[in-house]
């Protein structure tokens, strides 16, 4: 609570003697803020949330995301699906790329059989596994036709997941990406900054803000700075609970929040002595009291989560085991599961690695008091990110805290997060967990494109996982954006994207 306090107070400070210094971009254009500069804004290999979140302003996509997580119209205005395995695809007509090529069907099939050929080397080609071909018969049809059914592939095909080049884009493509969303590349300067302005070939109804700059600010203060002297216009999901809590007080700021579907949780990797006890992982869940770390570590700026479905989404089930805080209950299942108290009151100890982004510290140093309460000594152990993530994706921890972002908006997480077909390096089931009945399940799910019959599928394996606990589910992080007052009509999306820059404009 002190380190929080201080962290609040030094803002204050700094902010104090920046006031009345503010200053903006010239012109109609929006500077927004980011963490860290694009992996690569070709949208076949751009895989961190600054690439995909620019990529979808500059590309189009097959199909887009609607507000239930389902899947809507963009540059196929319509699809049958005759049999599983096959997708047709008919495509909006009239669309240019930013330098005036017509897009037809032999850009979308170079786009994907450029990732899946080798053309380009991307992680991105394992989504796209199951196509057996791709078919161009005329310039506005485009067929797929798959080896297995895969119930993923819409959502694979969607903004943010992959955009449409123009045909023959080779390796150097990210040097001057080309697109046909509303807006198009300028420049890149690594580590300093992105620069976009508004497309005039676009197909849909144009933005109102001219240019955009995405500056690269790695530190978290220097970015609440930037917005309260006005070299900034706007950050999302940039700044602490505490800093985007403090800025709501100065008046040349808004923060603009909702519901959001990045989730936190926790990971138990099950080859661990204890861990791999379900009693053990029960009564962790007991101990953590959720709804104060969300209030006071987190300023209410998340929500309660029981499922790594978002709250809302077609596949996603409230009926599902729940463990409220209750330290009493989490203390006697582990006396009758033997796990006894040793002289100094402990019964055991486990570890837990995490990364040193101040708010997962702080989160870890909560849980460590929480755990003692049951006799469970949680020794912490913080990483620089680059070497926390290469031990989380190779299952070289005990406990861990983690994050998804974006993936986690498809039911398909479960096969990459929870089949016995997905442990490292073949995905995500970091844990090492295995049901053979939730494996059926999701072989079911794969095997039909009826959603009615998906979504009993979907709902029986959420009610599975929240029993056996394989992780634990903590909060879905609302999406915040601070902007300065002069950007009007920015709306929040769950998924913290800056789609808010379509229909945005400045005030003169």
């Amino acid at each position: 609570m002190s380190r929080r306090l201080g962290l609040c107070a030094a803002l204050a400070c700094l902010a104090s003697l920046l006031a009345g210094c503010g200053h903006h971009a010239p012109g109609n254009t929006v500077t927004v803020l980011i963490e860290n500069s694009p992996n690569s804004l070709d949208p076949r290999i751009g895989t961190d949330a600054q690439a995909e979140h620019i990529d979808a302003l500059i590309f189009d996509s097959l199909v887009q995301r609607d507000d239930h997580f389902g899947i809507d119209p963009d540059l196929a205005v319509r699809w049958e699906t005759p049999d599983p395995k096959t997708y047709i695809f008919h495509l909006r007509v009239g669309v240019h790329f930013q330098d005036g090529r017509p897009l037809t069907s032999r850009d979308v099939k170079w786009t994907l059989d450029s990732v899946m050929n080798g053309t380009i080397v991307s992680v991105k080609a394992g989504a796209y596994k199951h196509i057996a071909s791709i078919e161009a018969p005329d310039p506005a049809t485009v067929i797929i036709r798959m080896s297995e059914p895969d119930p993923g592939l819409l959502w694979n095909l969607c903004n943010g997941g992959i955009g449409i080049v123009p045909y023959g884009s080779g390796r150097d493509f990210w040097k001057h990406p080309i697109g046909s969303g509303p807006f198009r590349f300028v420049s890149q300067q690594s580590d300093r900054d992105v620069l976009l302005e508004r497309s005039p070939n676009y197909w849909g109804t144009k933005p109102k803000i001219e240019r955009v700059r995405f500056a690269v600010v790695p530190d978290t203060t220097t970015r609440a700075l930037e917005l309260e002297k006005g070299s900034a216009d706007v950050a999302v999901n940039a700044l602490t609970p505490d800093m985007a809590d403090a800025l709501r007080q100065r008046p040349n700021l808004l923060v603009e929040d909702g519901p959001g579907s990045e989730i936190d949780y926790i990971v138990f990797n099950l080859r661990n002595r204890y861990l791999g006890d379900v009693r053990v992982r029960r009564a962790i869940a007991q101990a953590i009291n959720r709804p104060l770390i969300i209030h006071s570590l987190l300023r209410d700026q998340a929500r309660p989560a029981n499922s790594l479905l978002p709250a809302g989404h077609w596949a996603w089930t409230g009926e599902t085991e729940k463990y409220p805080y209750d330290p009493a209950a989490a203390n006697a299942l582990l006396d009758k599961a033997g796990y006894n108290r040793g002289p100094s009151g402990i019964r055991f100890h486990l570890g837990m690695k995490t990364s040193t982004d101040e708010t997962r510290r702080l989160t870890a140093d909560v849980l460590q008091q929480e755990l003692a309460k049951i006799g469970i000594a949680l020794d912490l152990r913080s990483y620089e990110f680059a070497t926390f993530y290469a031990d989380l994706t190779r299952g070289a921890f005990e406990m861990a805290p983690s994050r998804w972002i974006g993936g986690n908006e498809q039911p398909e997480i479960f096969r990459y997060a929870y089949s016995s077909a997905s442990f490292p390096p073949h995905g995500s089931n970091r844990g090492f967990y295995s049901n053979p009945k939730l494996d059926a399940l999701l072989n079911d799910a794969a095997g039909t494109l009826d959603q009615a019959k998906q979504r009993a599928d979907y709902v029986k394996v959420q009610q599975i996982l929240s029993r056996d606990l394989p992780t634990l589910d903590l909060w879905y992080l609302d999406t915040v954006i601070v902007h300065t007052r002069r950007l009007k009509n920015v709306h929040v999306s769950p998924s913290g994207d800056f789609g808010f820059l379509r229909d945005a404009y400045l005030s003169r």
